[in-house]
């Protein structure tokens, strides 16, 4: 006989009517006051339209950080960026190369995540706390998407060129496919949570964007840029990466908390099986960057080579696994890039030429001295 108190058996919730989901049904006139015991991440049936009482602090905290992380890409000077890529002897052609691919893979995945928060995660994540994050971490891939026209602007580039790449290049497209299939399975207007097949599917569209979109396929991109950063070149773009990647640190975190909130209060979603595919999707995002990584960098450059950003990325799918509270996906492998973790930092920020450690809240108040 199943035991109902167990979590493992409990049956499915009834589907929430889109509009009590979303906070735009009617007004229940003689509702009562929301408790923090009614809150829950997914198929809550408390008022989604009032803020507090606040159940995931971490959720609200994160918004404030990511609040004080304000900065706008014009706030970056790219005068010696521009003048550095007219200089005939500026760049080598594997590292304008590099360049090139590395911001035409940016310049359209900073829209879809953006797409993928506006059209799906937002109207069937049913806590205010979270979605209150989601509104700034919408704004900010507004800012990135910015930085992206910002720099391609600066440096006169082909901006048909660039922002059309995840259509052109097949290392590009084939990652933008991989994830877009995610949002699409769960933005339809007919998708509801509240089963435990479509809760399933919420859950893989945020690995597929928080953990391996930004927190995976992000880093390569950000390793290259600020590979150049750290050798004097390029110095505005990198300056600009680092403002995003301390976004993208928020924004990954953010991911894993709301998962293993999910996990926690839904563990009957979170069996085996599932695990294994999630453990696969890891895998094979690891292998689509592999390929991305020999596209862009296929001689190498700077200390960077596809072979070392492929064991990046077995470093960084093994920390997600760990995150998640998976095995591991391949075998333990070092970090070949250990500077990375500095330019992490979400408090302090080093900058790359030597100099001292220096506090900030606010993009315009980073100095460079």
């Amino acid at each position: 006989m199943l035991d109902w108190s167990d979590p493992r058996h409990a049956p499915a919730a009834a589907p929430i009517p889109p509009t009590e989901a979303t906070g735009l049904g009617t007004i229940d006139r003689g509702g009562a006051r929301v408790s923090v015991d009614d809150k829950r991440m997914i198929n809550c049936r408390a008022d989604v339209n009032q803020l507090l009482p606040l159940k995931y602090k971490w959720a609200w905290e994160k918004y404030l950080a990511a609040c004080n992380n304000h900065w706008m890409p014009t706030e970056v000077s790219m005068q010696a960026d521009i003048a550095l890529w007219k200089s005939r002897d500026g760049l080598t052609e594997d590292e304008r190369r590099m360049v090139k691919r590395n911001l035409g893979f940016f310049a359209a995945s900073e829209s879809l995540v953006a797409n993928n928060i506006v059209l799906a995660i937002y109207r069937h994540l049913t806590n205010p706390e979270c979605r209150q994050y989601l509104l700034r971490q919408a704004f900010e891939e507004a800012v990135h998407t910015h930085t992206f026209q910002y720099i391609v602007e600066s440096l006169g580039l082909d901006e048909g060129e660039l922002f059309n790449m995840y259509r052109e290049v097949p290392s590009i497209t084939d990652k933008a496919a991989w994830a877009l299939k995610h949002t699409q399975g769960i933005e339809n207007a007919s998708f509801a949570t509240g089963t435990p097949e479509a809760d399933q599917a919420f859950l893989r569209d945020l690995v597929a964007f928080y953990v391996i979109f930004e927190g995976m396929w992000f880093y390569t991109g950000f390793a290259q840029i600020l590979a150049l950063g750290r050798r004097n070149k390029m110095v505005g773009i990198a300056e600009q990466y680092q403002y995003i990647l301390r976004d993208e640190s928020i924004h990954l975190n953010f991911g894993i908390d709301v998962i293993n909130q999910i996990k926690a209060e839904n563990p009957h979603l979170w069996t085996k099986a599932f695990q294994e595919e999630i453990r696969t999707m890891l895998r094979e995002a690891a292998e689509l960057e592999a390929a991305y990584g020999r596209d862009t960098m296929p001689r190498g450059f700077l200390g960077l080579n596809a072979a070392l950003c492929e064991q990046y990325m077995h470093f960084i799918a093994n920390r997600r696994c760990g995150q998640l509270g998976l095995m591991p996906v391949f075998p333990e492998a070092d970090n070949p890039f250990p500077w990375m973790s500095e330019a992490m930092d979400l408090k302090k920020e080093k900058n790359f030429f030597e100099t001292r450690v220096i506090d900030y809240q606010s993009g315009g108040a980073l100095a460079w001295d």
